[in-house]
This record gives structure tokens, sequence and C-alpha cells, in this order.
């Protein structure tokens, strides 16, 4: 099948774990052995390019996108035709021989750009959905599905499951940016020289300064790959926080995306806009996922207003094992 590009938007598992042995929750899914974890990438179709780690959790960079390992939590994102929803099964299984069982689910989308490129399970939505009832374990009996909806053709897929004891961190809230129609002369900073002669770590560490995106945490600690001839990959390590950037910046089909936690409402509107002046994007989609009854969606437009950015839709849900998701788009004025 002819594909007119890369497919820049990513599939998001979050896998949550709980065990009975007390002792679990120090190391948890750190100790499955990295050969294990290799095998379900190759599964996937991807491979780790890059990794940083601290004491609470360890980053890889992949070759599409990203990897989370935490004790009691995995998070795993990829890009193209990859096959995301392969690797929750083996995972889990993986995460029994440390004495761990998947207590929560929840899995996140948008619209791909290239919909026919993508193989089984992800044809469509409800093929997907079909294939996590499919392979979710029967213990996570609590489950939702939803599309939200917008102005534009782009939308926000969500699935989740949990058990009946589960109870999701009521302390942090996720943001996911998924931007399009990069500036071009802003999209060309991603692109290495021919023949520069640097590695995929040090070219990669380059655009982050070059760009300004090291400055979007300036605690973090950053992994960055650029891949060539372009694209670049980058997570960030702070304390128990991750953050993570992905960036296809080919004319005509040119996407970024920006991910994070935050305890904080106005440091996550402070990065929204350092991001959105990396990449100029046309159209852009931010969605929240928080504990019911916070706000944290409040105050995004205000702060898109002066970066040429209006809000054209606004839509948001409960989920189990989630809260509440606002999913909120918005494109340039001169649009």
């Amino acid at each position: 099948m002819a594909v007119s590009g890369f497919e820049g938007f990513e599939k998001r598992v979050e896998l949550r774990f709980s065990g009975d042995d007390p002792t679990a929750g120090e190391k948890g899914l750190r100790l499955i052995d990295f050969s294990k974890i290799e095998k379900v990438l190759h599964a996937v179709q991807c491979t780790v390019v890059s990794a940083v780690g601290n004491t609470r959790f360890d980053a890889y960079v992949l070759s599409e996108s990203s990897l989370f390992v935490y004790p009691t939590k995995i998070i795993i994102k990829t890009c193209g035709t990859t096959q995301l929803l392969k690797s929750i099964r083996p995972l889990a299984d993986h995460a029994a021989t440390v004495g761990l069982t998947l207590c929560g689910c929840r899995y996140t989308r948008g619209s791909f750009i290239f919909p026919l490129a993508q193989p089984h399970p992800h044809t469509s939505f409800n093929d997907e959905i079909l294939y996590l009832e499919q392979n979710l374990p029967n213990n996570l009996s609590i489950k939702k599905a939803a599309v939200l909806k917008s102005k534009s053709s782009h939308k926000w897929h969500v699935f989740t499951a949990c058990d009946d004891a589960a109870d999701y961190d009521s302390g942090l809230f996720t943001v996911e940016i998924c931007m399009t129609e990069l500036d071009r002369a802003l999209a060309r900073n991603f692109f290495r020289r021919f023949k520069d002669g640097k590695t995929g770590d040090s070219a990669g560490s380059e655009m982050t300064d070059v760009t300004g995106l090291r400055s979007v945490n300036r605690h973090a600690l950053v992994c960055d790959y650029a891949f060539d001839p372009c694209g670049y990959s980058m997570n960030g390590v702070d304390g128990a926080r991750y953050s993570t950037v992905h960036v296809t910046p080919e004319d005509g089909f040119s996407y970024a995306s920006f991910e994070s936690v935050y305890v904080d409402r106005e440091e996550f509107i402070e990065a929204l806009q350092k991001v959105v002046k990396v990449f100029r994007p046309a159209a852009l989609s931010v969605s929240t996922t928080c504990a019911a009854g916070w706000e944290v969606w409040r105050g995004v437009a205000k702060a898109l207003e002066p970066l040429g950015l209006r809000v054209r839709s606004r839509a948001a849900d409960e989920f189990p094992d989630a809260g509440t998701i606002v999913f909120q788009t918005f494109a340039a004025r001169r649009k």
C-alpha cells in the first residue's frame, strides 16, 4: 500500500499495576529483564535508541516515540505504523513474574493522518476496542470507550479499563498536546545537516538547545535524539515526572507532540506557551486528564490567544481510571 508520508500521531497506552508484596513497589516493573522489554518492543515494531533514568523511573527514546517504566506503571507511546496494543498482554505477563497484577489501562490517540496505512488492530477505533477487550485480563471489568469530537476532522479516542479497587493519582494531571502544520522555517531546525558527522544523541542535543526546548523544563534531565535525515525525540526526567517531545518536520504532514504531567496549572500554562512558540503550528489540540472537578483546562484558550490561536471546539467526558478528560482544539486566526 502506498503511503504519502510518516504517521506522526501517536498511540498511547498507560498501564498501572498493583501487588500484595509490599516490597514490589520499590523496584517492581524495573526488575523485569530488559531483554524481555526489547522483545515486546520488537513485536510492536520499534526499538530503543537512547535511554536515561533516575531513582524513580526509567525513560527510553524509541525509534517511534517513548517508553517510561515506573515501579508500578508503564507508559508507552508509538507513532508510525507500530502495533502498540500488542504490547499489553506480554507486559502484563512479565509484570506477573515480579508479583504485580494489571489493575488499570488507559489508551488514547488522535486521528491518524494516514488511517488507511495502519495495520490491525489499529484499522479503526472499534477494532482497537475489540482487541483491548479480548486481551485485557478479566479483573479489569469497569470499562468505557468514547470519541471526543471537534469541529475539525481531528478527534480524541479514549478507552479506559480498571478493576474495582483501582484509584488514579489525584495529585497529578496529564497533558497531551498535538500540533500540525508547523511553521516551515521552525520545522527546518529538526533536519540534520548532510554528513554532519554527529551521532543521533549529539545532534539531538544540538536541536534541543537551538530550538529552545531545553527551557521548557530547565530542571529536567534530558535524553534527546535526532534522526537522519530529519525528525527528533526527547524525554525529560524530573524527579517522578516525565516529559516527552516528538517531531515529524516534513512539509505536507508535519507534526509535533508534547506530553508531560503537572501538579500546578500555572507551570503547565507556561510550558504550553513555550512549546507552541517552538513550533508555531497552524492547528493543535490540547487534552488534559485529571481528577474529577479539577478544571485544569481553564486558561488554555487565554494563553494561546496572544500566540495567534483561537479555540475552535471543546469536549469533555468522565472515565474510570482516568477522571475528567477535556479535549480542546485550536486554529491559527489566519485560517
